[in-house]
Protein backbone atom coordinates (compact mmCIF):
# COMPACT_ATOMS: atom_id res chain seq x y z
CA UNK A 1 0.00 0.00 0.00
CA UNK A 2 2.69 2.13 0.55
CA UNK A 3 4.04 1.57 -2.53
CA UNK A 4 1.09 2.42 -4.07
CA UNK A 5 1.24 5.57 -2.28
CA UNK A 6 3.79 6.70 -3.38
CA UNK A 7 3.82 6.00 -6.73
CA UNK A 8 0.28 8.08 -6.73
CA UNK A 9 2.06 10.83 -5.15
CA UNK A 10 4.74 10.65 -7.86
CA UNK A 11 2.09 10.89 -10.14
CA UNK A 12 0.58 13.72 -9.11
CA UNK A 13 3.79 15.81 -8.46
CA UNK A 14 4.59 14.80 -12.04
CA UNK A 15 1.59 16.29 -13.70
CA UNK A 16 1.26 19.35 -11.38
CA UNK A 17 4.98 19.68 -12.89
CA UNK A 18 4.04 19.84 -16.77
CA UNK A 19 0.85 21.42 -15.77
CA UNK A 20 3.19 24.15 -14.21
CA UNK A 21 5.28 24.32 -17.86
CA UNK A 22 2.53 24.42 -19.84
CA UNK A 23 1.35 27.33 -18.17
CA UNK A 24 4.92 29.23 -18.08
CA UNK A 25 5.51 28.57 -21.76
CA UNK A 26 1.84 29.79 -22.55
CA UNK A 27 2.70 33.37 -20.64
CA UNK A 28 6.20 33.18 -22.04
CA UNK A 29 4.63 33.39 -25.95
CA UNK A 30 2.09 35.96 -24.51
CA UNK A 31 4.75 37.98 -22.98
CA UNK A 32 6.83 37.68 -26.25
CA UNK A 33 4.13 39.01 -28.29
CA UNK A 34 1.75 40.75 -26.32
CA UNK A 35 3.10 44.36 -24.35
CA UNK A 36 0.20 44.99 -21.47
CA UNK A 37 0.94 47.12 -18.62
CA UNK A 38 -2.60 47.28 -16.48
CA UNK A 39 -3.46 43.60 -16.24
CA UNK A 40 -7.34 43.75 -15.75
CA UNK A 41 -9.01 41.10 -14.57
CA UNK A 42 -12.23 42.81 -14.59
CA UNK A 43 -12.56 44.17 -17.48
CA UNK A 44 -15.64 44.58 -19.65
CA UNK A 45 -13.79 43.94 -22.76
CA UNK A 46 -10.23 43.60 -23.80
CA UNK A 47 -9.20 46.12 -26.73
CA UNK A 48 -6.04 44.70 -29.20
CA UNK A 49 -4.05 47.29 -30.62
CA UNK A 50 -1.79 46.74 -33.94
CA UNK A 51 1.38 49.52 -34.28
CA UNK A 52 2.10 51.43 -37.46
CA UNK A 53 4.59 50.87 -39.52
CA UNK A 54 7.96 50.53 -37.82
CA UNK A 55 6.15 50.68 -34.69
CA UNK A 56 6.56 49.70 -31.43
CA UNK A 57 3.81 48.42 -28.61
CA UNK A 58 4.76 51.10 -26.12
CA UNK A 59 2.17 53.75 -27.43
CA UNK A 60 -0.62 51.61 -27.25
CA UNK A 61 0.17 49.69 -23.99
CA UNK A 62 0.31 53.00 -22.26
CA UNK A 63 -3.48 53.23 -22.89
CA UNK A 64 -4.13 50.74 -20.76
CA UNK A 65 -3.43 52.92 -17.77
CA UNK A 66 -5.79 55.30 -18.80
CA UNK A 67 -8.92 52.76 -19.79
CA UNK A 68 -9.63 52.06 -16.68
CA UNK A 69 -12.64 49.42 -17.77
CA UNK A 70 -10.35 48.09 -21.08
CA UNK A 71 -7.58 45.81 -20.98
CA UNK A 72 -5.21 46.71 -23.58
CA UNK A 73 -2.88 44.28 -25.17
CA UNK A 74 -0.47 45.91 -27.53
CA UNK A 75 0.99 43.44 -30.06
CA UNK A 76 4.70 43.40 -30.47
CA UNK A 77 6.23 42.30 -33.76
CA UNK A 78 10.09 40.94 -34.56
CA UNK A 79 13.17 43.41 -35.09
CA UNK A 80 12.06 46.10 -32.67
CA UNK A 81 11.26 46.42 -29.19
CA UNK A 82 12.40 43.19 -27.01
CA UNK A 83 12.40 41.42 -29.91
CA UNK A 84 14.96 43.50 -31.83
CA UNK A 85 17.27 40.30 -32.31
CA UNK A 86 14.47 38.89 -34.49
CA UNK A 87 13.79 39.23 -38.17
CA UNK A 88 11.44 41.16 -39.32
CA UNK A 89 7.94 39.36 -40.87
CA UNK A 90 7.90 39.13 -44.78
CA UNK A 91 4.27 38.36 -45.28
CA UNK A 92 0.87 39.86 -43.60
CA UNK A 93 0.04 35.92 -42.87
CA UNK A 94 3.07 35.32 -40.93
CA UNK A 95 2.10 38.24 -38.03
CA UNK A 96 -1.25 36.99 -38.46
CA UNK A 97 -0.47 33.19 -37.64
CA UNK A 98 1.46 34.14 -34.64
CA UNK A 99 -1.21 36.62 -33.31
CA UNK A 100 -3.89 34.29 -33.52
CA UNK A 101 -1.72 31.36 -32.12
CA UNK A 102 -1.08 33.91 -29.08
CA UNK A 103 -4.28 35.46 -28.30
CA UNK A 104 -6.95 32.91 -29.75
CA UNK A 105 -7.64 31.19 -25.87
CA UNK A 106 -7.73 34.68 -24.44
CA UNK A 107 -10.32 36.20 -27.01
CA UNK A 108 -12.60 33.56 -26.18
CA UNK A 109 -12.35 33.93 -22.63
CA UNK A 110 -14.89 37.74 -22.70
CA UNK A 111 -15.52 40.04 -26.08
CA UNK A 112 -12.25 41.86 -27.45
CA UNK A 113 -12.15 45.27 -30.07
CA UNK A 114 -9.77 45.65 -32.27
CA UNK A 115 -7.62 48.93 -33.23
CA UNK A 116 -5.39 49.77 -36.03
CA UNK A 117 -3.63 52.73 -37.32
CA UNK A 118 -2.05 52.68 -40.90
CA UNK A 119 -0.17 49.43 -41.54
CA UNK A 120 -2.22 48.29 -38.09
CA UNK A 121 -5.52 49.14 -39.59
CA UNK A 122 -4.28 46.73 -42.23
CA UNK A 123 -3.31 44.01 -39.31
CA UNK A 124 -6.38 44.67 -37.83
CA UNK A 125 -8.87 43.77 -40.75
CA UNK A 126 -6.42 40.60 -41.65
CA UNK A 127 -6.87 39.42 -37.77
CA UNK A 128 -10.14 39.88 -37.92
CA UNK A 129 -11.25 38.56 -40.98
CA UNK A 130 -9.04 35.18 -39.99
CA UNK A 131 -10.72 34.79 -36.78
CA UNK A 132 -13.99 34.80 -38.53
CA UNK A 133 -13.54 32.71 -41.30
CA UNK A 134 -11.13 30.37 -39.93
CA UNK A 135 -12.55 30.48 -35.64
CA UNK A 136 -15.78 31.96 -35.98
CA UNK A 137 -14.62 34.81 -33.31
CA UNK A 138 -16.15 38.02 -34.28
CA UNK A 139 -14.89 41.60 -32.47
CA UNK A 140 -17.56 43.83 -31.12
CA UNK A 141 -16.02 46.89 -32.69
CA UNK A 142 -13.29 47.42 -35.27
CA UNK A 143 -11.59 50.78 -35.03
CA UNK A 144 -9.46 51.45 -38.23
CA UNK A 145 -7.47 54.69 -38.31
CA UNK A 146 -5.03 56.44 -41.30
CA UNK A 147 -5.46 54.04 -44.06
CA UNK A 148 -7.71 53.12 -47.11
CA UNK A 149 -9.12 49.66 -47.33
CA UNK A 150 -6.50 47.41 -48.91
CA UNK A 151 -8.91 46.30 -51.71
CA UNK A 152 -9.63 49.97 -52.54
CA UNK A 153 -8.57 51.62 -55.93
CA UNK A 154 -6.64 54.51 -53.73
CA UNK A 155 -4.88 52.09 -51.69
CA UNK A 156 -3.92 49.73 -55.16
CA UNK A 157 -2.81 52.66 -56.66
CA UNK A 158 -0.52 54.31 -54.33
CA UNK A 159 3.65 54.25 -54.82
CA UNK A 160 5.64 51.78 -53.11
CA UNK A 161 7.45 53.35 -51.09
CA UNK A 162 9.87 50.41 -49.35
CA UNK A 163 11.87 50.74 -52.49
CA UNK A 164 13.33 54.11 -52.39
CA UNK A 165 16.66 55.24 -51.48
CA UNK A 166 16.79 55.80 -47.70
CA UNK A 167 17.86 59.67 -48.70
CA UNK A 168 14.00 59.24 -50.65
CA UNK A 169 12.43 57.79 -47.62
CA UNK A 170 13.22 60.27 -45.53
CA UNK A 171 12.26 62.71 -47.57
CA UNK A 172 9.03 61.24 -47.69
CA UNK A 173 8.76 60.85 -44.04
CA UNK A 174 9.67 64.38 -43.71
CA UNK A 175 6.66 65.32 -45.61
CA UNK A 176 4.34 62.75 -43.76
CA UNK A 177 5.13 64.39 -40.43
CA UNK A 178 5.00 62.61 -37.15
CA UNK A 179 8.78 62.33 -36.65
CA UNK A 180 10.73 65.15 -35.20
CA UNK A 181 12.95 66.77 -37.55
CA UNK A 182 15.77 66.76 -35.43
CA UNK A 183 15.23 62.38 -35.01
CA UNK A 184 15.42 62.16 -38.54
CA UNK A 185 18.52 64.34 -38.92
CA UNK A 186 20.02 61.47 -36.55
CA UNK A 187 21.90 59.10 -38.45
CA UNK A 188 22.43 56.97 -35.57
CA UNK A 189 18.52 57.24 -34.75
CA UNK A 190 17.81 56.70 -38.37
CA UNK A 191 19.77 53.20 -38.15
CA UNK A 192 17.69 52.35 -35.46
CA UNK A 193 14.25 52.57 -36.76
CA UNK A 194 14.32 52.64 -40.80
CA UNK A 195 14.72 49.05 -41.47
CA UNK A 196 11.57 48.36 -39.06
CA UNK A 197 9.43 51.03 -40.81
CA UNK A 198 10.56 49.82 -44.18
CA UNK A 199 10.42 46.26 -43.81
CA UNK A 200 6.90 46.70 -42.26
CA UNK A 201 5.68 48.56 -45.56
CA UNK A 202 6.91 46.01 -47.57
CA UNK A 203 4.21 43.29 -45.78
CA UNK A 204 1.73 46.24 -46.29
CA UNK A 205 2.35 46.86 -50.18
CA UNK A 206 1.95 43.40 -50.80
CA UNK A 207 -1.09 42.77 -48.71
CA UNK A 208 -3.48 42.17 -51.06
CA UNK A 209 -7.49 40.90 -50.94
CA UNK A 210 -10.58 41.40 -52.68
CA UNK A 211 -13.70 43.30 -51.85
CA UNK A 212 -15.92 41.39 -50.04
CA UNK A 213 -18.87 40.63 -52.20
CA UNK A 214 -21.10 39.95 -49.08
CA UNK A 215 -19.85 42.00 -45.65
CA UNK A 216 -17.43 39.38 -43.67
CA UNK A 217 -18.28 40.61 -39.83
CA UNK A 218 -21.06 42.22 -38.20
CA UNK A 219 -19.69 44.19 -35.95
CA UNK A 220 -19.51 48.29 -35.77
CA UNK A 221 -16.56 49.75 -38.02
CA UNK A 222 -15.33 53.07 -36.90
CA UNK A 223 -12.91 54.98 -38.84
CA UNK A 224 -10.46 57.83 -37.35
CA UNK A 225 -8.41 59.89 -40.20
CA UNK A 226 -6.36 63.35 -39.77
CA UNK A 227 -7.87 65.62 -41.67
CA UNK A 228 -4.24 67.48 -42.63
CA UNK A 229 -3.27 63.79 -43.91
CA UNK A 230 -3.20 62.61 -47.41
CA UNK A 231 -6.68 62.05 -48.30
CA UNK A 232 -7.94 58.35 -47.81
CA UNK A 233 -10.76 55.65 -48.95
CA UNK A 234 -12.46 55.46 -45.63
CA UNK A 235 -15.77 54.36 -47.41
CA UNK A 236 -14.63 51.49 -48.59
CA UNK A 237 -14.03 49.90 -44.99
CA UNK A 238 -17.61 50.01 -45.06
CA UNK A 239 -17.76 47.14 -47.26
CA UNK A 240 -16.67 44.73 -44.52
CA UNK A 241 -19.67 44.44 -42.03
CA UNK A 242 -23.07 44.84 -42.21
CA UNK A 243 -22.64 46.47 -38.54
CA UNK A 244 -23.23 50.87 -38.12
CA UNK A 245 -20.08 52.18 -40.33
CA UNK A 246 -18.60 55.82 -38.87
CA UNK A 247 -16.14 58.08 -39.77
CA UNK A 248 -14.78 60.45 -37.37
CA UNK A 249 -11.86 63.09 -38.46
CA UNK A 250 -9.71 65.02 -36.21
CA UNK A 251 -7.08 67.82 -37.14
CA UNK A 252 -3.62 66.94 -37.59
CA UNK A 253 -1.55 65.50 -40.44
CA UNK A 254 -1.13 61.41 -40.09
CA UNK A 255 -0.29 61.06 -36.78
CA UNK A 256 -2.79 62.44 -35.36
CA UNK A 257 -3.60 60.79 -32.53
CA UNK A 258 -0.43 61.55 -31.26
CA UNK A 259 -1.71 64.56 -30.48
CA UNK A 260 -3.09 64.59 -26.78
CA UNK A 261 -6.04 66.31 -27.76
CA UNK A 262 -7.01 63.71 -30.38
CA UNK A 263 -5.65 60.60 -28.11
CA UNK A 264 -8.71 61.61 -25.47
CA UNK A 265 -11.00 61.85 -28.02
CA UNK A 266 -10.10 58.63 -29.06
CA UNK A 267 -10.21 57.16 -25.88
CA UNK A 268 -13.77 58.64 -24.49
CA UNK A 269 -14.96 57.43 -27.77
CA UNK A 270 -14.04 53.73 -27.67
CA UNK A 271 -14.54 53.09 -23.51
CA UNK A 272 -18.06 54.94 -24.37
CA UNK A 273 -18.74 52.14 -27.22
CA UNK A 274 -16.74 49.04 -25.62
CA UNK A 275 -19.08 49.34 -22.35
CA UNK A 276 -22.19 49.99 -24.41
CA UNK A 277 -21.46 46.46 -26.72
CA UNK A 278 -20.15 44.59 -23.82
CA UNK A 279 -23.97 45.00 -22.13
CA UNK A 280 -25.65 44.44 -25.56
CA UNK A 281 -22.93 41.16 -25.36
CA UNK A 282 -24.32 40.17 -22.02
Amino acid sequence: MLALANIINFTALYIGLILILISLVKYSRMDKVINCFSKRPDAVARLICFPWAGGGSIHYARWGKILTSIEVYAVKLPGREARAKEPFFQSMEQIVDEVINVLLPVLKEKPFALFGHSFGAMTSFAIADTLKRVHKLEPIHIFLSGASAPYSEMRIQAPKRSDLSDEEFLQWMTRIGGTPPELLANPEVVKLFLPALKADLHVVENYRCDRPESPLLSCPVTCFDGKQDMPHDLQAWKDISSGDFTVQMLPGAHFYLKDAANEKIILDYITKYLEMAEMDYL
